[in-house]
């Protein structure tokens, strides 16, 4: 069985690239994740590469930056390169077959480094909605 998931925050915007033949796309991202602390050790962090293919790399693109919660279900992979040294690189991967987006929208005001819960209109009056979906009011949620 490979089966992972991780909740942490992105150290950097996703970048996105296109596989040439099938015009795929194709998103990594890192995410940093907060190992449990011993008493009386110093705390660790774990950061993690991200891979994600098709509609989910481009709304990770579309939705996901830089210091955003996320929650990742995938798998691990590994593999190995040879560096322009000649050197096999040897690397691990999460491929991510689901992508929660556990926080929305900008950061909020007086610098408290929190996101707010979700995504606030824009003057326009659009919130970048995925399609598919339609903006909802707080009174409209039945609990």
């Amino acid at each position: 069985m490979n089966n992972v998931v991780l909740i942490g925050r992105l150290t950097r915007d996703p970048e996105v690239r296109y596989i040439s033949e099938s015009q795929t796309a194709v998103a990594t991202f890192t995410i940093a994740i907060d190992r449990p602390a011993r008493s009386g050790q110093e705390k660790k962090t774990d950061f993690p590469r991200i891979t994600v293919f098709g509609r989910q790399a481009e709304n990770c693109e579309r939705f996901l930056a830089k210091g955003r919660l996320v929650g990742i279900q995938g798998r691990i992979q590994t593999g190995s390169y040879t560096n322009k040294d000649g050197q096999t690189v040897y690397t691990t991967d999460v491929v991510a077959d689901r992508v929660e987006f556990l926080e929305w929208g900008d950061r909020a005001q007086g610098g408290s480094g929190q996101f707010q819960s979700r995504p606030q209109a824009p003057a326009g009056g659009d919130m970048g909605i995925p399609e598919g979906f339609q903006a909802i009011q707080d009174d409209d949620i039945p609990f």
